[in-house]
């Protein structure tokens, strides 16, 4: 296990990407007033002063050394794609890796993951315009280009820039559950849950939300995930037919209007698990779900686990006496 599984290691090198780089250091470095666990304790590594995108002169915290001793390791963006990451970079979060820690990449940050082996036999993902050049560099990850991010259990991997955060925020909600990682969100102005399997590009531009459709569709309907809402409720809401209101909505998030509303029903039913005693029957009514068997149905199926199950590991994990590893 890591020594300090507290520590987030944020590896830099020279070509490093300071967009990924300053998110993930905001993130990890800002608990929300809400939690009453150990924060992170983010730490910067590197081999010595390095360039972020070539211009910003950036001083490390700590070593490479540093790195394999960390409970989570997040890699920024790669400028130099087509280059090699240098060996000791590579080498550092490889021993992390094989000392137990959890290795996350933002945007092409994958591509050091890669040539660390940490991907081969994998999924994993990076930006869109650079998913072809990772798999035809390394043919043993199965690189997929449709998705925000992908967590592979010790090892995750997220597109570009936004979906950076959508992951670092995946991980918050792993570690300390949904109200922290919404808490987490709202004090950033972000949304508080982008499913990993959402598509990364969306072609059709987002007009300005006073002008869309949908400016207030969204809030209204995650206001009433207790009510058995349809596309035609929500059409109606909208002001539109349902093909349109499918239109606009696939355009804006990338997904349906019906699998947006259960992933905000599932997100709502985690929340209540891990925060009260409610029944399962009693969570059902409460999203909307109509009945504990669909919910365990739909629950299972999305989160991976039964919500009974799922409520005993977080209550196991987030318990006085079984600290988090975070």
């Amino acid at each position: 296990m890591p020594s300090s599984p507290h520590t987030v290691a944020i590896a830099v090198a020279n070509g490093i990407l300071h967009f990924e780089l300053a998110l993930a250091y905001e993130l990890f470095s800002s608990p929300p007033p809400v939690t009453a666990e150990s924060w992170y304790e983010p730490v910067i590594c590197g081999a010595g002063p390095v360039r972020a995108d070539g211009r910003f002169l950036l001083e490390p915290d700590a070593g490479l050394d540093r790195i394999p001793l960390a409970g989570t390791v997040v890699v920024p963006g790669w400028a130099e794609v087509d280059a090699d990451p240098p060996a000791d970079l590579v080498a550092a979060v490889r021993a992390a890796h094989d000392a137990g820690a959890r290795v996350a990449s933002l945007c092409t940050g994958a591509f050091v993951l890669a040539a660390a082996g940490l991907l081969d036999g994998r999924r994993a993902t990076t930006h869109w315009a650079h998913t072809e050049a990772l798999a035809a560099r390394y043919p043993r990850v199965e690189v997929d280009p449709d998705v925000l991010y992908v967590d592979d259990g010790s090892v995750l991997t997220s597109a570009g820039k936004a979906a950076a955060l959508d992951l670092c925020l995946h991980i918050v909600r792993l570690d300390h559950g949904s109200a922290v990682a919404n808490a987490a969100a709202r004090r950033l102005v972000v949304p508080p849950h982008r499913p990993g399997g959402q598509a990364q590009f969306v072609a059709t531009p987002v007009p300005e939300p006073r002008d869309h459709p949908l400016s207030d569709l969204l809030a209204w309907a995650g206001a009433r995930l207790d009510q058995p809402l349809t596309v035609e409720d929500m059409a109606r809401r909208a002001n539109l037919s349902s093909r349109h209101l499918g239109r606009h909505f696939k355009a804006m998030t990338g997904t349906t209007p019906l699998q947006w509303l259960l992933t905000q029903r599932i997100r709502r039913a985690q929340e209540l698990l891990e925060t009260t005693d409610e029944s399962v029957d009693a969570i059902a009514a409460a999203t909307g779900m109509g009945t504990a068997t669909s919910l365990r149905r739909h629950f299972n199926r999305t989160v991976g686990v039964p919500p009974d199950a799922y409520r005993r590991t977080f209550r196991a994990r987030h318990s006085d006496t079984a600290p988090a590893r975070v």
